[in-house]
This record gives structure tokens, C-alpha cells and sequence, in this order.
């Protein structure tokens, strides 16, 4: 059943991995990763729950994840997916776990379930079949297009939950049983009981900080050991799921914390959250692991923060970087004061002025495209800005066009169009030639997220359709289509795309 090529793929990244932690239970689950074990051990959520499960007494976990050459192509069926630890199929296992970052992955847990033989619609198991759960940082926002596909959904944090999760499971009984059990846990959401998601959970502060368990060499992050700093921001940003009002917002993890949780063998370090840089030590941090020789990576860098906090764009060159990275969010001034952001040109003019000064190589600014009311002359004002910028610094844009989340104050916002947003990309990319580096995310792709963000269990079970024909735009487009829409609100169709 498993290929020779997957095999050996496997025995090479467990040869590889330290920190993996080795452990027989009475009860063991599937911990699925919708997407290549290179993302999925890239995750610190998902890493969180594989400590967790494997610190519970009476419990362990055996790793699971899409199809590596899935990645590249959707119309590649993915090859039978089988734990890591010990090359079962998954189906073999009473519960499968899985951690979903975003609206996209939801494809890679279909063609997962697809792939072992386990039906994708919710309503098709039975007792012959594992219990199919679902966690990560999709919920926060709108997870119910899983709601026809898995048994329950373990809403918002779940650091400590995950595991009573996998008790409720594990005390056996009928299928029917199990979810009158999963039903009754704060903040698990199960189809067949509620008609209504709970609301977001929180952990103890206690628990913090999150960390890795294994390091490998094998993830875009090669054997970094991630940590985060702090957990949710304290800022208002109209477009994010991760804002103020999001469980208290931004709990501070003490740096003492912070560096006596880092192994003393770890060479690459990685400070995750959704504002660290906005931890009022983050450069006490950053300059006690220079002192140790580590490379350092921080997942989030605001431009008012490295131009007005003394010495940060120094510390982060001290621990390896040569491009200094950090977010505009809008085109123009006009457009980020309707996104509540606190960037403004002279904080993006000095980052660009202290990226140089500090022997960087460049500076890459995020920049989403398409936001509510953006015209041709907030664009054109991104141009006249960002070019000003190229002639302090190398310059690099990363676009990704505007997709309104649920549980965000612009939650309403229509998406802009396909055809909308090529030709907002199209006019930087003409004005900006040869000055600035321009790289943009799909327009069509960031469609299909934002029916997927604003969408119900059928969009959910659209994904079924779309991945049977193929997993193409248009098969996408033709699923979503044919969908009866509800008057819950209108989705903006793909009839603008080419």
C-alpha cells in the first residue's frame, strides 16, 4: 500500500528529526496536517498539539500529512496517507486530528480522506470509520465549511482542550456516544448537536509559551525551533481575525520566559506571533540570543515599531538578516487609515533608511490589493511611494489581494474581482518596471478563499466537487456555481474573470 519512494521519504525525515518524542499508548490518533509534512512541521500550532497529546497520559499521536507532489499540482491523486511513526494508514486509527491554518487547506483534508478510503461527506461514515476532528488557526475566523465534512470542530486555542478532546474519545461507546461526549466540551463545535458555532476559546495564560517539539531540516524553516513571544495583538487592524478584540488580546509572554525555554543547542531560533514585535522586550530578546550566536527569525515586524524602538534593526542584523521585512497593508495613506493601521510613510521611509544603514540587502513590504473603495489613484500613489522607497533600498513587494474574514470589522466587504484586481496588479507592475520587484498571489485563488471565508457547509461541500474534477479554478468556479444560494448574504461570483 505504501510506495517505496514514500517510505524511504519517511525513514530519511525521521532520521533527521530531534526532539521527536518516542511513545506507545493504549489510545493512539492520527495528528493530520492538510498540506506537505514541510508546512505542517512548520506550524507551531500543530507542533503544540503533538506535546500536548504526547505528554497525556494513556495517549499518543502518530504524525500525518498530504502527499508531497499534491503541493504542485491538485489534479495528482494524492498517495494513501500513512503515519510517520509507524507507516499505518489512517484510517486504521479511531480518531483523526487535524490542524487547518486556512480556507484553501480544506482541499488537501478532502483528497487526504479521499485517499484512505474514508468518505469526505460527514454524513457518510458510520462505526467502520475514525472519528474525524478539526482544529487551527482556521477557526478563529469561519470554520464552517467543515461543518459537512468532520465530526466536530475544537473552535479557537487549544493547547489544553485537545486533549479532552481525544479523552471524550477515548471512553468509547457508539459513534453517537463519542459526539454526545465531544458535544458537551466548551468550545467544540459538533454538526449533528449544534445549530450555532461557540465562540472563539482561550487557554490559560499559564500554558504559554507554545514551542516546538521537533526540529528538521526539512521545512522552509530548516531546524528552527519556534517559540512563540506573545499570543494575540493588542491592535485594531480592520481586515484581522487576530485583533484586540480577539480573546483579550495580546497576552505577553516575560522574556526571561522566553530565552530559558530555547534549548541551548538551538542555532535557529523562531519568535512567532501575531505582533511580536510589539513585545516591549523584543530587543533585549533579540540581542540576548545574538549573544549566544543564533540565527533569529520574527514572524511579525511593524514598521512604526523598527522605526521608532532603539537599536531593533540592529539587533536584527546582528542575528542574520539581510532583508528586513514588514508591512504598508494598503496602497495609500487614504486606504490604511480606513484599515485602522498605524503604519505611515515616515515610518516606512526610515525602515527603509535603517535597512541600508544596517548593511541589508533589501526591504520587502506586504501590500494587499483590491481593499473596499481602492481606485486607480490610491494605486498610483502606491507607485509614486514605493518607487521613492527603491531609490533608498532594493525594494521587494509581496500582494496578496483583500479577502474579507468573518469575526473582522470588515466582514461585509465585498471581494474587489478578478478582474478588479489583475488590473490593479497589472498597473504596479507597469509603473513599478525595473525598480521594484513585484510578487502577487492569485487572483482567482483569492476568490475561491474568499467564498470559502464567507461560506457555510455547502461552499464546504462544493470543495468535495471541485477536487473530484480535478481541483482546477474552474473547477472550483463550477462547483461554487451550482451551489443555491442562500439569503444569508450574496457572494460576489467569479463572472468578472477572463
Amino acid at each position: 500500500m505504501v510506495s517505496v519512494a514514500l517510505k524511504e521519504r519517511i525513514r530519511h525525515r525521521l532520521a533527521d528529526e530531534v526532539g521527536r518524542i518516542q511513545k506507545q499508548a493504549p489510545f493512539t490518533v492520527a495528528l493530520c496536517y492538510p498540506s506537505p509534512y514541510s508546512a505542517g512541521m512548520s506550524s507551531l500550532g500543530y507542533q503544540r498539539i503533538y506535546r500536548a497529546l504526547m505528554d497525556a497520559p494513556g495517549i499518543a499521536c502518530e504524525r500525518a500529512f498530504l502527499d508531497d507532489e499534491c503541493e504542485s499540482d491538485a489534479a495528482i491523486a494524492a498517495e494513501h496517507p500513512v503515519t510517520y511513526e509507524s507507516m499505518r494508514p489512517i484510517e486504521h486509527l479511531p480518531v483523526l486530528a487535524f490542524s487547518v491554518a486556512y480556507e484553501l487547506e480544506i482541499a488537501g483534508l478532502v483528497r487526504m480522506l479521499n485517499a484512505a478510503n474514508i468518505p469526505a461527506r460527514r454524513r457518510e461514515r458510520d462505526e467502520r470509520h475514525p472519528l474525524v476532528i478539526a482544529g487551527g488557526p482556521l477557526t478563529f475566523s469561519n470554520p464552517m465549511p467543515l461543518a459537512g465534512i468532520v465530526d466536530a470542530i475544537v473552535v479557537g486555542e487549544a493547547d489544553a482542550r485537545a486533549v479532552l478532546v481525544i479523552r471524550a474519545a477515548e471512553e468509547g461507546g457508539t459513534r453517537a456516544d463519542q459526539l454526545d461526549r465531544l458535544a458537551k466540551i466548551p468550545h467544540v463545535f459538533v454538526p449533528t448537536h449544534h445549530r450555532e458555532l461557540p465562540t472563539v476559546g482561550a487557554e490559560d495564560d499559564a500554558i504559554l509559551p507554545a514551542h516546538s517539539a521537533i526540529r528538521t531540516p526539512h521545512t522552509v524553516l530548516s531546524n528552527m525551533f519556534l517559540i512563540e513571544t506573545e499570543r494575540g495583538c493588542s491592535r485594531g487592524c480592520s481586515y484581522c481575525v487576530m485583533r484586540r478584540s480577539t480573546n483579550g488580546g495580546m497576552r505577553i509572554v516575560p522574556a526571561e520566559r522566553v530565552l530559558e525555554t530555547i534549548p541551548a543547542d538551538a542555532h535557529r531560533v523562531g519568535l512567532v506571533g501575531a505582533a511580536v514585535s510589539d513585545h516591549p522586550k523584543i530587543v533585549s530578546i533579540v540581542n540576548a540570543l545574538a549573544d549566544r550566536g543564533c540565527e533569529v527569525g520574527l514572524s511579525s515586524l511593524r514598521p512604526d515599531r523598527l522605526a521608532n524602538t532603539e537599536g531593533f534593526v540592529a539587533a536584527l542584523a546582528r542575528v542574520g538578516y539581510r532583508t528586513l521585512t514588514t508591512a504598508m497593508d494598503g496602497s495609500s495613506e487614504r486606504v490604511r487609515e480606513t484599515l485602522d493601521r498605524r503604519a505611515r510613510p515616515k515610518h516606512l521611509l526610515e525602515c527603509a533608511a535603517l535597512a541600508k544603514r544596517h548593511g541589508m540587502d533589501r526591504l520587502k513590504l506586504y501590500l494587499m490589493i483590491g481593499t473596499p473603495g481602492e481606485t486607480d489613484a490610491d494605486v498610483d500613489e502606491c507607485i509614486a511611494f514605493t518607487a521613492e522607497i527603491s531609490r533608498i533600498v532594493p525594494l521587494a513587494l509581496g500582494i496578496a489581494p483583500f479577502c474579507p474574514k468573518r469575526n473582522t470589522p470588515l466582514d461585509a466587504a465585498p471581494f474587489a474581482g478578478i478582474r478588479a484586481v489583475e488590473h490593479s496588479l497589472d498597473r504596479l507592475r507597469k509603473g513599478l518596471r525595473g525598480r521594484v520587484d513585484v510578487r502577487a498571489t492569485s487572483a482567482r485563488w483569492a476568490w475561491v478563499e474568499y467564498v470559502l471565508a464567507q461560506g457555510g457547509e455547502a461552499e464546504g461541500l462544493a470543495i468535495l466537487t471541485a477536487v473530484t474534477e480535478g481541483g482546477s479554478f474552474r473547477a472550483y468556479e463550477r462547483a461554487f456555481a451550482a451551489i443555491e444560494r442562500t439569503p444569508r448574504r450574496k457572494l460576489s461570483l467569479a463572472t468578472d474573470s477572463p
